[in-house]
């Protein structure tokens, strides 16, 4: 398997059946009054990016069987839920953030207001999105409708107060109320800021393609491990990388004198954090009842990366 190879193709479909789910009307001369948000919200999430959500979405429908035209429409959604997030993210009143993927943030281009409002719309519109999988052929079938509509529930969930947002907030209050966190509450805030859409990623193919209890269950798992790893090798990045490696501000957690693992551990600690909960998620991937080479190169990769 020529990883890079494939990984370079991957990326490219998934920005494509990203971009092809993104409103475009104000590409037409009559709707000018959509024209700045639709622009906004595309500039948020065609501006670059991994697109490893969407391929995760891919990767697990592949592997258990799941038609394109129930998948897609997640792969878009769950790409819009995870730029929404980083538009708010970086807005003055979050992070501050001018930069991102090496160019200016959504609100340093139109502004904080239409910012929030590209974010609102762009969560809005995943669910929009992730719908239009009730109009593929397949979800006739009742046992498939069930299907979309259990793959719906983890969408929303994940992204709502008992995932990203509400480890969003708990970040927030941290800071806000300047609370001395410990190891507890900073994985909390990982399972759930950071790992709970890449568990939307993992499980929604499979469960769309109709994938055993058990392996359901492994794929949370996976998740969960390598979301709190992908964060503690983000919080190493920051340290040890540079601001044109990252595409975004390096060294600004501890400017800001931000709790991360590293500030509580130590890099060493951390590395080898890292490598624990890798080792438990691959061996967890290899009791799938599938079995996925590519997917495995890139949870390995992910939790291996020096940008």
């Amino acid at each position: 398997m020529d990883f890079e190879k494939e990984l370079a193709e991957e990326v490219s479909y998934c920005t494509q059946t990203v971009e092809r789910y993104l409103p475009g009307a104000y590409k037409d001369a009559e709707s000018p009054r959509r024209k700045t948000i639709e622009e906004a919200m595309e500039y948020s999430v065609m501006g670059g990016g991994k697109r490893l959500r969407p391929m995760f979405i891919h990767q697990g429908a592949k592997m258990y069987g799941a038609a394109p035209s129930l998948y897609e429409p997640f792969m878009a959604a769950l790409e819009m839920i995870h730029s929404y997030s980083l538009v708010h993210d970086d807005l003055p009143a979050m992070d501050n953030d001018r930069y991102r993927r090496g160019r200016l943030t959504t609100w340093a281009v139109y502004g904080d207001g239409m910012a929030v409002l590209a974010g609102d719309a762009l969560l809005n519109f995943a669910y929009e999105t992730a719908m239009k999988a009730l109009d593929a052929p397949e979800a006739a079938d009742p046992q498939v409708s069930r299907r979309i509509c259990r793959a719906l529930r983890v969408l929303a969930g994940n992204a709502g107060i008992y995932g990203m947002v509400g480890g969003q907030c708990a970040d927030v209050e941290a800071e806000k109320k300047n609370l001395d966190i410990d190891e507890d509450m900073l994985l909390y805030i990982h399972r759930n800021k950071t790992a709970a859409l890449i568990d939307s990623g993992l499980r929604i193919g499979g469960i769309l393609g109709g994938a055993p209890e058990e392996d359901d269950a492994r794929m949370h798992r996976i998740a969960q491990a390598i979301g709190v790893a992908f964060q503690i090798q983000d919080d190493i990045l920051d340290v040890t990388g540079t601001s044109k490696e990252l595409g975004k501000t390096a060294g600004k957690d501890a400017a800001e004198g931000k709790k991360t693992y590293v500030s509580l551990h130590g890099l060493q600690t951390s590395k080898e954090k890292v490598r624990e909960l890798t080792d438990g998620a691959l061996h967890d991937f290899d009791s799938l009842s599938q079995k996925n080479d590519f997917l495995r190169h890139l949870l390995m990769a992910l939790v291996t990366r020096t940008r």
